[in-house]
């Protein structure tokens, strides 16, 4: 298998882990309409659903599956015949198709979940994964709570799924639970001590229970897996998932990572706009990289030194991620400079003095108002020069 060795593959599952938000259902229309914006975004791979859970799901894999060219899309099963022989019905119209299957991987998944032994368990993914192989070339077995695995036999499934045809190994921290070097000691174990590692791509799949997600995920890229598996403004489960834009922004602000990825980054705000309209979910205003306030500088020392020179407090710029502009938020907290910044913006030039006097009416009002706005600095203009 030939791979770009700093490549990491973006694998987008908006569509079935984001869509398990209570609440954020979408129709099959809306999904297409994502679906689209992914595959011009960039992204590798596009999880369309779980087929076998609904006929609205089974349809969803369909249509995406006709809607998309570049995308591998990818349909979710569990280890069994039913839910595959679902996938396979639900790609055949998939112009690079993917059966995502898998099983528990940790002692209490196995014992409290499936009430099996490891030796079952670990038969059922190799069954599964042979049973998916012969209908396509592309499986990826998941290793279900990998994160609270006992890491000797999480490296024995591994092995035995790759052997049985697995291209991808997902290795998920499915309760959110990994610190970012012990999930990156997990990657690496697997790197350095599954024989046949190197005929399968290793993917980093972490939830954000504990805020981790995304330095897990890089934590994993590290050391050696190549995919991330993610979503749109990090939706998805409880806390959620992997948050996409910004595992991509982190290994193109990183460069010395030596990692890149196919993703159009320009295209990230709009797409995290449509996701959250669609989905009724709003994002965050403090929301890395897409949130409204990523590029806002209200306290006065950054804004005196942003305006001196962009570099001293933006890493990213704006445009990089398609966001409309920086924005110089006017507050109490701000100094002369931002609003002698605002002023000359409508036209007003003042002299030293002058803009000293404007100054101190100007904190009296933001005081009082919390947002200050062109008309707010208008009517301090003008009350300047009915008092003059």
């Amino acid at each position: 298998m030939l791979h770009d060795p700093n490549r990491v593959y973006i694998f987008d599952t908006t569509l079935r882990d984001g869509e398990q938000v209570p609440g954020c259902q979408l129709t099959t229309p809306e999904k297409i309409e994502i679906a689209r914006e992914l595959e011009a975004l960039g992204v590798d791979i596009i999880e369309a659903g779980f087929p076998i859970s609904s006929p609205g799901d089974f349809q969803s894999v369909v249509e995406i599956s006709k809607a998309v060219k570049e995308p591998t899309v990818c349909a979710l099963t569990r280890a069994n015949k039913g839910d595959i022989d679902a996938a396979v019905e639900s790609l055949k119209y998939a112009k690079r198709p993917r059966i995502h299957t898998g099983i528990g991987s940790s002692d209490t998944h196995i014992k409290l979940k499936f009430n099996s032994t490891r030796e079952e368990i670990l038969q059922r993914g190799v069954d599964a994964v042979k049973y998916a192989k012969k209908f396509v070339e592309d499986v990826e077995f998941y290793a279900e709570d990998a994160g609270r695995a006992d890491i000797n036999f999480l490296a024995q499934m591994v092995e035995a799924v790759i052997a049985a045809g697995a291209t991808v190994v997902n290795i998920p921290d499915t309760n959110g639970y990994c610190l970012p070097d012990q999930y990156g000691s997990k990657i690496k174990f697997l790197k350095d001590n599954v024989q046949n590692i190197d005929k399968a791509i290793i993917s980093a799949h972490c939830h954000n229970d504990l805020g981790l997600a995304t330095a897990n995920s890089i934590a994993g890229v590290q050391n050696g897996a190549r995919q991330i598996e993610g979503t749109i403004n990090g939706i998805g489960e409880r806390a959620g998932n992997t948050s996409i834009e910004e595992v991509v922004m982190i290994m193109k602000t990183h460069q010395t990572m030596g990692l890149h990825t196919n993703i159009d980054a320009t295209r990230f705000y709009e797409l995290s706009r449509m996701v959250s309209s669609q989905m009724r979910m709003p994002v965050q205003p403090n929301k890395a990289i897409v949130g409204a306030n990523a590029f806002a500088h209200s306290s006065g020392i950054h804004q005196d030194g942003f305006l001196k020179s962009r570099e001293n407090y933006e890493i990213i710029r704006p445009e990089d991620v398609g966001f409309p502009s920086a924005t110089i938020v006017l507050t109490a907290r701000s100094g002369r400079h931002a609003l002698k910044f605002h002023l000359e913006r409508l036209g007003y030039n003042l002299g030293k003095e002058e803009l000293a006097e404007v100054y101190k009416n100007f904190l009296t009002l933001a005081d009082s108002k919390l947002d200050i706005n062109d008309n707010d600095l208008q009517s301090l203009m003008v009350h300047r020069l009915v008092k003059g």
